[in-house]
């Protein structure tokens, strides 16, 4: 497969193999999130976007596994250091207990868990220099709650309306999108919420989300000394600084600034959720480098490849034992995957990539005949296409299968766009074209 030359081609989708698997699939998978019926050939050609179908047909995924695939299929940035390892079984140890080569002290051609550890602090800034992996999103989200509360003492915990951190028991207590996911689940208690300013343009004085009120924010509100929260009992405010599943919603300056502002005035400690936002995706390493947001922990995964809470030392808990994850540090092929992806971005410049195709994909879009789109917002190349009914976007993402491409939605009636982050002018050319005719058709 050349990715130069090649497109999307599509016979039938789903094709009858694919319907058999699928049905094969949920004999006995339990109910979940399932997005559409593609089934991706492993063993078939795949290149950047570019996959090939278990039927043979050849598909443009600006889906990005819900940004799981950063460097998209078959990176040879990442394969062809990873041919230099010797796979070997198990590829999961007992991370927190033993321990594994590292690249930096040996001659070895392929980083390992201490590697990555050492490169996310390298890049990360706000003098954060303690990481602790474990394996998923909701897992880096969990310990950073365990760090704050144990770090604070506090008891109340802040998050915003149309947040998402997790399927976890705690950071379901967290999450303000869609109830179903907290329905009949028992939570952490003296959980907060504050509107999070969806309009990334608005100043406090034009702010029409009810964050911003005539006598302060209501996180000010909340937290001063007519407010009903004592700001020496938060543990951390957690936020998004591009809600995901809420929607790809970007907030103004103003609110971040007032975030920042609030935070530093009452000591009040900030976790970031950058499972889906960071590791490069909207152009800078993390989606709190564009704000004035200077964040105390980081949790990061999905790009990645394992799941981290990247914080200072003195947050963390000094005594052993209040953390532990027996596959967390121990993966050693996923630790090998994230160290060599922070590297290909870095090496390729594939941040100001991100900047610049994300820019081309708005520009593109905006300048096309889109009927039923209402917004088009991004950052880097975290992609959001809002239409103006729920049932149009799903329609519109079934056209956009049929014709071979992957997209997902997000909130309730935008799809998020999220390629790789080496994606080619001609390959963002190709997909704003390929997405413009779904809207089209649908209309």
């Amino acid at each position: 497969m050349d990715r130069d030359s090649v497109e999307p081609q599509v016979d039938d989708l789903p094709g009858e193999r694919a319907r058999e698997l699928v049905s094969y699939h949920h004999e006995h998978a339990a109910p979940s999130t399932y997005i559409c019926e593609f089934v991706w050939d492993h063993s078939e050609p795949a290149i950047g976007p570019f996959c090939t179908d278990v039927d043979g047909n050849v598909l443009l995924d600006f889906a990005g596994h819900v940004g799981s695939m950063p460097l998209g299929y078959n990176n040879p940035k990442i394969l062809e250091r990873l041919e230099e390892f010797e796979l070997v079984d198990p590829l999961k140890i007992a991370g927190q207990d033993f321990y594994l080569p590292a690249e930096e002290l040996s001659d070895r051609g392929v980083p390992g868990p201490a590697d990555l550890m050492d490169r996310l602090t390298d890049v990360t800034g706000y003098g954060m220099d303690t990481v602790f992996l474990s394996n998923t999103g909701a897992e880096a989200v969990e310990n950073a709650l365990k760090i704050a509360f144990d770090y604070t003492a506090g008891k109340y915990t802040i998050t915003c309306q149309g947040a998402f951190h997790g399927r976890t028991l705690g950071t379901l207590s967290l999450n303000r999108s869609k109830e179903v996911y907290r329905r009949r689940f028992p939570e952490i208690a003296s959980v907060h919420d504050v509107p999070f300013c969806a309009d990334r343009t608005c100043s406090s004085e034009t702010c029409d989300c009810g964050f911003f009120r005539e006598d302060g924010s209501a996180l000010r509100q909340m937290v001063r000394d007519t407010g009903f929260v004592n700001p020496e009992e938060v543990a951390a405010f957690v936020v998004e600084p591009v809600q995901g599943e809420g929607g790809y919603r970007i907030p103004s300056d103003a609110f971040t600034d007032e975030i920042a502002a609030v935070a530093e005035e009452f000591d009040i400690p900030v976790v970031v959720d950058e499972v889906q936002s960071g590791v490069g995706r909207t152009g800078e390493w993390w989606a709190s480098d564009h704000s004035a947001i200077e964040p105390d922990v980081i949790a990061s995964a999905k790009a990645l490849r394992v799941g981290a809470t990247i914080s200072r030392k003195e947050v963390f808990p000094a005594k052993r034992k209040r953390l532990s994850s027996t596959w967390g540090a121990g993966d050693i092929l996923s630790a090998a995957q994230g160290a060599l992806t922070l590297d290909a971005i870095e090496e390729h410049d594939l941040l100001d990539n991100a900047t610049e195709r994300g820019r081309q994909f708005r520009e593109l879009f905006e300048a096309a005949d889109t009927p039923g789109v209402v917004d088009v917002r991004g950052l880097g190349l975290m992609l959001g296409v809002e239409l103006d009914e729920t049932q149009r976007r799903d329609d519109v993402q079934a056209a956009a299968f049929a014709r071979g491409l992957l997209v997902i939605g997000c909130g309730t009636k935008t799809l998020r766009i999220l390629p790789p982050l080496d994606v080619t002018e001609r390959e963002i050319r190709l997909g704003t074209d390929l997405l413009v005719e779904a809207i089209q058709d649908v209309a």
